[in-house]
Protein backbone atom coordinates (compact mmCIF):
# COMPACT_ATOMS: atom_id res chain seq x y z
CA UNK A 1 0.00 0.00 0.00
CA UNK A 2 1.26 3.46 -0.56
CA UNK A 3 -0.60 6.81 1.18
CA UNK A 4 -0.41 10.34 -0.07
CA UNK A 5 -0.48 12.64 3.24
CA UNK A 6 -1.35 16.06 2.13
CA UNK A 7 -0.70 19.01 4.76
CA UNK A 8 2.11 16.84 5.97
CA UNK A 9 3.25 20.17 7.72
CA UNK A 10 0.41 20.39 9.84
CA UNK A 11 -0.85 19.54 12.94
CA UNK A 12 -2.62 16.41 11.73
CA UNK A 13 -0.73 15.65 8.62
CA UNK A 14 2.69 15.20 10.77
CA UNK A 15 1.32 12.78 13.04
CA UNK A 16 -0.44 10.40 10.36
CA UNK A 17 3.12 10.30 8.48
CA UNK A 18 4.52 9.14 11.45
CA UNK A 19 1.97 6.70 12.34
CA UNK A 20 2.17 4.94 8.78
CA UNK A 21 6.19 5.37 8.98
CA UNK A 22 5.79 3.16 12.21
CA UNK A 23 3.55 0.68 10.28
CA UNK A 24 6.01 0.36 7.44
CA UNK A 25 3.78 1.64 5.76
CA UNK A 26 5.23 3.23 2.12
CA UNK A 27 4.00 7.02 2.19
CA UNK A 28 4.61 10.30 1.36
CA UNK A 29 3.99 13.65 3.29
CA UNK A 30 3.08 16.62 0.86
CA UNK A 31 3.47 20.15 1.49
CA UNK A 32 2.28 23.31 -0.56
CA UNK A 33 5.98 22.86 -1.56
CA UNK A 34 5.93 19.66 -3.91
CA UNK A 35 2.60 20.66 -4.93
CA UNK A 36 -0.40 23.44 -4.98
CA UNK A 37 -3.90 21.06 -4.84
CA UNK A 38 -6.04 24.25 -5.76
CA UNK A 39 -4.74 23.98 -9.32
CA UNK A 40 -6.15 20.32 -10.55
CA UNK A 41 -3.74 19.83 -13.44
CA UNK A 42 -0.10 20.63 -10.93
CA UNK A 43 -2.08 18.03 -8.55
CA UNK A 44 -2.91 15.89 -11.19
CA UNK A 45 0.40 15.31 -12.27
CA UNK A 46 1.78 14.98 -8.75
CA UNK A 47 -0.56 12.72 -7.44
CA UNK A 48 -0.50 10.15 -11.05
CA UNK A 49 3.54 10.26 -10.55
CA UNK A 50 3.03 9.01 -6.93
CA UNK A 51 0.75 7.06 -7.65
CA UNK A 52 -1.04 6.29 -4.23
CA UNK A 53 -3.90 3.75 -3.42
CA UNK A 54 -4.94 5.87 -0.44
CA UNK A 55 -5.01 9.67 -0.33
CA UNK A 56 -5.39 11.28 3.14
CA UNK A 57 -6.28 14.83 2.85
CA UNK A 58 -4.98 16.85 5.88
CA UNK A 59 -4.41 19.58 3.67
CA UNK A 60 -6.86 22.65 4.73
CA UNK A 61 -8.09 26.24 5.25
CA UNK A 62 -8.04 26.40 9.00
CA UNK A 63 -8.26 29.74 10.30
CA UNK A 64 -11.43 30.22 11.51
CA UNK A 65 -12.00 33.61 12.10
CA UNK A 66 -9.46 35.22 9.00
CA UNK A 67 -11.72 32.88 7.05
CA UNK A 68 -14.81 35.44 7.46
CA UNK A 69 -12.71 37.95 5.55
CA UNK A 70 -11.25 36.10 3.54
CA UNK A 71 -13.99 33.20 2.18
CA UNK A 72 -12.95 33.00 -1.31
CA UNK A 73 -9.48 31.61 -0.79
CA UNK A 74 -11.17 29.71 2.18
CA UNK A 75 -13.34 27.97 -0.45
CA UNK A 76 -10.84 27.47 -2.85
CA UNK A 77 -8.97 25.45 -0.61
CA UNK A 78 -11.46 23.57 1.31
CA UNK A 79 -14.11 23.04 -1.61
CA UNK A 80 -12.13 23.06 -4.49
CA UNK A 81 -8.83 21.80 -3.65
CA UNK A 82 -11.26 19.09 -2.05
CA UNK A 83 -12.78 18.81 -5.09
CA UNK A 84 -9.12 17.94 -7.40
CA UNK A 85 -8.50 15.48 -4.88
CA UNK A 86 -11.40 13.67 -4.91
CA UNK A 87 -11.51 13.40 -8.92
CA UNK A 88 -7.96 12.43 -9.11
CA UNK A 89 -8.75 9.52 -6.34
CA UNK A 90 -11.63 8.54 -9.03
CA UNK A 91 -9.23 8.65 -12.16
CA UNK A 92 -6.76 6.36 -9.98
CA UNK A 93 -8.83 4.39 -8.22
CA UNK A 94 -7.78 5.25 -4.97
CA UNK A 95 -9.36 5.95 -1.33
CA UNK A 96 -9.92 8.87 -0.33
CA UNK A 97 -9.87 10.20 3.16
CA UNK A 98 -11.38 13.97 4.00
CA UNK A 99 -11.10 15.32 7.30
CA UNK A 100 -14.38 17.60 8.04
CA UNK A 101 -15.35 19.12 11.69
CA UNK A 102 -18.12 19.80 13.86
CA UNK A 103 -18.47 23.01 12.69
CA UNK A 104 -20.45 21.95 10.28
CA UNK A 105 -23.52 21.39 12.15
CA UNK A 106 -25.46 24.63 13.71
CA UNK A 107 -24.37 23.49 17.84
CA UNK A 108 -28.30 24.26 18.74
CA UNK A 109 -28.82 20.15 19.37
CA UNK A 110 -29.00 18.92 23.02
CA UNK A 111 -27.35 15.61 22.49
CA UNK A 112 -24.16 14.60 20.57
CA UNK A 113 -24.03 14.84 16.72
CA UNK A 114 -25.01 11.62 14.64
CA UNK A 115 -23.21 10.77 11.68
CA UNK A 116 -26.38 11.69 9.86
CA UNK A 117 -27.42 14.56 11.32
CA UNK A 118 -28.51 17.18 9.01
CA UNK A 119 -25.37 20.15 8.54
CA UNK A 120 -26.27 23.46 9.46
CA UNK A 121 -22.89 25.48 9.24
CA UNK A 122 -23.17 29.03 11.03
CA UNK A 123 -19.65 30.44 10.00
CA UNK A 124 -17.48 30.30 6.46
CA UNK A 125 -14.99 27.58 7.52
CA UNK A 126 -17.64 25.28 8.37
CA UNK A 127 -19.46 25.55 4.91
CA UNK A 128 -16.23 25.71 2.92
CA UNK A 129 -15.79 22.06 4.74
CA UNK A 130 -19.26 21.03 4.30
CA UNK A 131 -18.78 21.59 0.50
CA UNK A 132 -15.85 19.50 0.61
CA UNK A 133 -17.94 16.74 1.97
CA UNK A 134 -20.20 16.82 -0.77
CA UNK A 135 -17.58 16.98 -3.80
CA UNK A 136 -15.79 13.70 -2.36
CA UNK A 137 -19.85 12.42 -1.52
CA UNK A 138 -20.35 13.07 -5.36
CA UNK A 139 -16.88 12.01 -6.96
CA UNK A 140 -16.47 8.99 -4.97
CA UNK A 141 -17.11 5.74 -3.73
CA UNK A 142 -14.16 4.83 -1.79
CA UNK A 143 -14.03 7.46 0.72
CA UNK A 144 -14.30 8.37 4.65
CA UNK A 145 -15.33 11.21 5.68
CA UNK A 146 -13.82 11.99 9.42
CA UNK A 147 -15.27 15.21 11.56
CA UNK A 148 -13.19 16.22 14.30
CA UNK A 149 -12.90 18.68 16.77
CA UNK A 150 -10.91 20.91 19.46
CA UNK A 151 -7.76 19.51 17.46
CA UNK A 152 -3.82 19.65 19.48
CA UNK A 153 -0.80 18.27 18.48
CA UNK A 154 2.60 19.15 18.30
CA UNK A 155 2.99 20.66 15.24
CA UNK A 156 1.10 24.18 14.78
CA UNK A 157 -1.07 26.37 17.01
CA UNK A 158 -3.75 25.30 19.56
CA UNK A 159 -5.57 25.56 22.15
CA UNK A 160 -3.63 23.59 24.93
CA UNK A 161 -0.31 26.01 23.89
CA UNK A 162 -2.44 29.39 23.97
CA UNK A 163 -3.10 28.15 27.38
CA UNK A 164 -0.28 27.34 28.20
CA UNK A 165 1.29 30.72 27.13
CA UNK A 166 -1.25 32.90 28.57
CA UNK A 167 -0.86 30.92 32.07
CA UNK A 168 2.91 32.20 31.87
CA UNK A 169 1.69 35.39 31.25
CA UNK A 170 -1.53 35.83 33.49
CA UNK A 171 -2.65 34.54 37.10
CA UNK A 172 -6.16 34.83 35.79
CA UNK A 173 -7.87 34.10 32.66
CA UNK A 174 -11.80 34.22 30.88
CA UNK A 175 -12.87 31.13 29.30
CA UNK A 176 -16.09 30.42 27.68
CA UNK A 177 -18.09 27.94 29.54
CA UNK A 178 -21.25 27.54 27.50
CA UNK A 179 -19.27 25.70 24.39
CA UNK A 180 -19.27 22.02 25.02
CA UNK A 181 -17.30 19.38 23.35
CA UNK A 182 -14.56 17.13 22.78
CA UNK A 183 -10.72 17.25 22.06
CA UNK A 184 -8.70 15.36 18.86
CA UNK A 185 -5.20 14.19 19.65
CA UNK A 186 -3.91 14.04 16.42
CA UNK A 187 -1.67 10.97 17.60
CA UNK A 188 -4.82 9.60 18.33
CA UNK A 189 -6.46 10.11 15.55
CA UNK A 190 -3.61 9.06 13.43
CA UNK A 191 -3.74 5.73 14.76
CA UNK A 192 -7.62 5.46 13.70
CA UNK A 193 -6.87 7.21 10.18
CA UNK A 194 -4.30 4.30 9.36
CA UNK A 195 -6.94 1.85 10.57
CA UNK A 196 -9.51 2.95 8.61
CA UNK A 197 -7.63 3.05 5.09
CA UNK A 198 -6.77 -0.45 5.53
CA UNK A 199 -9.96 -1.36 5.40
CA UNK A 200 -13.37 -0.61 3.11
CA UNK A 201 -15.95 0.31 5.27
CA UNK A 202 -16.28 3.47 3.83
CA UNK A 203 -18.95 6.64 4.94
CA UNK A 204 -18.51 9.23 7.20
CA UNK A 205 -17.35 9.11 10.57
CA UNK A 206 -17.25 10.99 13.80
CA UNK A 207 -13.70 10.60 15.47
CA UNK A 208 -12.81 12.90 18.56
CA UNK A 209 -11.11 11.60 22.18
CA UNK A 210 -13.84 10.04 24.18
CA UNK A 211 -15.79 12.11 27.31
CA UNK A 212 -16.86 15.68 26.74
CA UNK A 213 -15.74 18.83 28.81
CA UNK A 214 -16.58 22.91 27.78
CA UNK A 215 -13.41 24.89 26.93
CA UNK A 216 -13.29 26.48 30.15
CA UNK A 217 -13.01 22.91 31.70
CA UNK A 218 -10.59 22.19 29.37
CA UNK A 219 -8.11 24.44 29.98
CA UNK A 220 -8.29 24.05 33.99
CA UNK A 221 -7.43 20.39 33.38
CA UNK A 222 -4.37 22.11 30.98
CA UNK A 223 -3.44 23.91 34.15
CA UNK A 224 -3.60 21.00 36.47
CA UNK A 225 -1.42 18.78 34.21
CA UNK A 226 1.20 20.88 34.48
CA UNK A 227 1.03 22.34 37.55
CA UNK A 228 0.16 26.27 36.93
CA UNK A 229 -1.69 28.02 39.49
CA UNK A 230 -4.02 29.59 37.17
CA UNK A 231 -7.77 30.68 37.74
CA UNK A 232 -10.32 29.96 35.12
CA UNK A 233 -13.10 32.44 34.95
CA UNK A 234 -15.95 30.66 33.20
CA UNK A 235 -17.79 33.25 30.53
CA UNK A 236 -19.68 32.97 28.00
CA UNK A 237 -19.17 32.80 24.60
CA UNK A 238 -21.52 36.69 24.27
CA UNK A 239 -18.70 37.94 26.39
CA UNK A 240 -15.64 37.00 24.14
CA UNK A 241 -16.77 38.44 20.57
CA UNK A 242 -15.04 36.64 17.83
CA UNK A 243 -15.56 36.99 13.80
CA UNK A 244 -16.92 33.16 13.09
CA UNK A 245 -20.09 32.06 15.14
CA UNK A 246 -19.19 28.90 17.04
CA UNK A 247 -21.44 26.14 17.60
CA UNK A 248 -22.40 25.75 21.67
CA UNK A 249 -22.72 22.17 20.89
CA UNK A 250 -19.93 20.59 19.38
CA UNK A 251 -20.20 16.80 21.16
CA UNK A 252 -20.26 14.74 18.40
CA UNK A 253 -21.80 10.71 18.71
CA UNK A 254 -18.80 8.12 17.68
CA UNK A 255 -21.66 4.90 17.78
CA UNK A 256 -20.81 4.68 13.75
CA UNK A 257 -16.86 3.60 15.09
CA UNK A 258 -18.40 0.95 17.68
CA UNK A 259 -20.67 -0.09 14.63
CA UNK A 260 -17.68 -0.77 12.59
CA UNK A 261 -15.19 -2.12 15.25
CA UNK A 262 -12.64 0.69 15.14
CA UNK A 263 -11.22 1.61 18.14
CA UNK A 264 -12.04 4.81 19.63
CA UNK A 265 -9.92 6.79 20.99
CA UNK A 266 -8.78 7.33 24.65
CA UNK A 267 -10.06 9.58 27.20
CA UNK A 268 -9.30 13.09 26.49
CA UNK A 269 -8.14 14.03 29.90
CA UNK A 270 -5.43 10.69 29.08
CA UNK A 271 -5.47 11.98 25.67
CA UNK A 272 -4.03 15.65 27.23
CA UNK A 273 -1.59 14.36 29.96
CA UNK A 274 0.37 11.95 27.43
CA UNK A 275 0.41 15.42 25.01
CA UNK A 276 1.90 17.35 27.62
CA UNK A 277 4.44 14.78 29.11
CA UNK A 278 5.25 13.94 25.28
CA UNK A 279 5.77 17.55 24.17
CA UNK A 280 8.26 19.13 26.83
CA UNK A 281 8.98 21.97 24.54
CA UNK A 282 5.32 23.67 24.92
Amino acid sequence: MKVLVTGSNGQLGYDVVRELQKREISCYGATRQDFDFTDFFVAEKFIKNYEPDVVIHCGAYTAVDKAEDEPDLCFLVNEQGTRNIAKICKLIDAKMVYISTDYVFDGNKETPYEVDDIPNPQNIYGKSKLAGEQAVKEILNKYFIVRISWVFGKHGNNFVKTMLRLGKERKEIGVVSDQVGSSTYTVDLSVLLVDMIQTDKYGIYHATNEGECSWAEFAEEIFKAVGMDVKVNHILSSEYPVKAKRPLNSKLSKIKLYENNFKPLRLWKEALLSYIKNNSSI
